[in-house]
């Protein structure tokens, strides 16, 4: 079995492929980088073919312009998502990646043929769960980086370069727009089933604003918690990737 030659600066390999391996697809939070999920694709790198989504404004791609609507970042990933569906495919996102991850999930079912096996979506409420999100526009640098820091998922190593760090301000402020102005269709329901992962001690996604994301499947949604905030992925890899193993591994 020969691994994968596809390439594209919207995805990266975060394990070695396998043709037989159920595919992963990682959406990484707000601020966040593909490179954010090669801790947990470690406690997944032997069942699953791990890859994530790069959004425009970072890393490889920190040239390019950030994408400050939800729905337009949907569209882009699923029209350049076709060559990684020759396979099971399932999707996971942590908070802005989880809705993300959904939006390009609805998209995709409406193709003939395609199936998802699942959704993990991860610190984040139910798409039809409304708050109101702080508008960065209003904020100076500092404040947005504050924000960052308080949440507890930006790389120590980028807080403390401020140079890194302002350079990534735009793709940061340009995800949190996404996220404001983000509202989902009313009744927008998935065909695969969905598995919601939250922090006890989260106050951005609540007990109840998890269970919400029952109304978005017809093929049942299990939730489970963790302790810590809303990055408990952190210091929980081992067992999070023992729970999206056990789910898609059946469909090798």
């Amino acid at each position: 079995m020969q691994e994968s030659t596809t390439t594209s600066p919207w995805f990266l390999p975060l394990t070695p492929d396998k043709t037989d391996a159920v595919r992963l697809v990682c959406f990484p939070f707000a601020g966040g980088a593909a490179s954010a999920y090669f801790p947990l694709s470690r406690s997944m790198a032997e069942e699953l073919h791990v890859m994530a989504v790069q959004y425009p404004g970072r890393q490889n791609r920190r040239r390019e312009t950030p994408v400050r609507d939800m729905g337009l970042l949907a569209d882009a990933v699923a029209a350049e998502i076709g060559p990684w569906l020759d396979r099971p495919v399932a999707f996971f996102g942590h908070s802005m990646g989880a809705v993300l991850a959904f939006e390009v999930a609805l998209r995709l079912e409406r193709r003939a043929g395609f199936e998802l096996e699942r959704l993990f979506a991860s610190g984040c409420r139910a798409p039809s769960s409304r708050r109101e999100v702080e508008d960065l526009r209003d904020l100076d640098d500092d404040a947005v980086i504050a924000e960052m820091g308080a949440l507890g998922g930006t790389d120590a190593t980028l807080i403390a370069d401020d140079e890194l760090l302002r350079l990534a301000l735009p793709a940061v402020r340009a995800d949190y727009e996404a996220v404001r102005t983000y509202r989902a269709e009313p009744g927008a329901t998935l065909r695969a089933p969905v598995t919601v992962l939250r922090g006890e001690d989260d106050t951005r996604v609540t007990v109840d604003e998890a269970a919400d994301w029952r109304s978005h499947t017809v093929a049942g949604c299990d939730i489970h918690a963790f302790s810590g905030g809303h990055f408990f992925l952190n210091g929980h890899g081992r067992e999070i990737g023992a729970i999206v193993s056990g789910a898609l591994v059946g469909f090798r």
